[in-house]
């Protein structure tokens, strides 16, 4: 068994079940017939570059760095529910509508997510860039965007919504 072929079966456990303990990722190896020590696990864990993040279910699980966090993404939400008026696409580019002065609050919690698909933000005073990673369109970002945080899909930066 090589270090890349491990490596990949680890890879694939994670993608598939919740793994939150390195115990739980050699008993889950052991059946896929790898042998190894917990000595081996935890330096294949910081080759891989795996982190932990909390599952829907909210219990903490390692995944591949960059997955999607549920404390992140709901904090996320929250900022997005509390700040954003609106949303509207261009290209691979979403821009969020703020009250004066909220639009860098917004942008910190948009860049604390952590979100796989978005790449940047870039803040104004009442406005947010948020720029798509490659391959990513905007509209499908800000549909991810606006069921994440439950924001109306028909309104748009030009008809922001009250806030209340």
């Amino acid at each position: 068994m090589t270090k890349r072929t491990r490596h990949g079966t680890i890879l694939q456990i994670i993608d598939d079940q919740a793994i939150g303990t390195q115990e739980e990722l050699v008993a889950a190896l052991a059946q896929h017939h790898i042998t190894v020590t917990q000595t081996t696990i935890s330096r294949d864990i910081a080759e891989l570059g795996l982190v932990k993040v909390r599952g829907s279910n909210g219990q903490m699980r390692y995944a591949r760095r960059g997955a999607p966090d549920q404390d992140r993404l709901g904090a996320l939400a929250q900022a997005l529910r509390t700040w954003a008026l609106g949303l509207s696409a261009s290209g691979n580019l979403v821009v969020a509508l703020t009250p004066n002065g909220y639009a860098d609050p917004l942008a910190q919690a948009i860049d604390q997510s952590g979100h796989p698909a978005i790449l940047a933000t870039i803040a104004g005073e009442n406005t947010v860039l948020i720029i798509s990673t490659e391959g990513i369109p905007g509209s499908e970002l800000k549909s991810e965007l606006e069921a994440l945080a439950a924001i109306d899909p028909q309104i748009e930066v030009s008809q922001p919504r009250p806030i209340g």
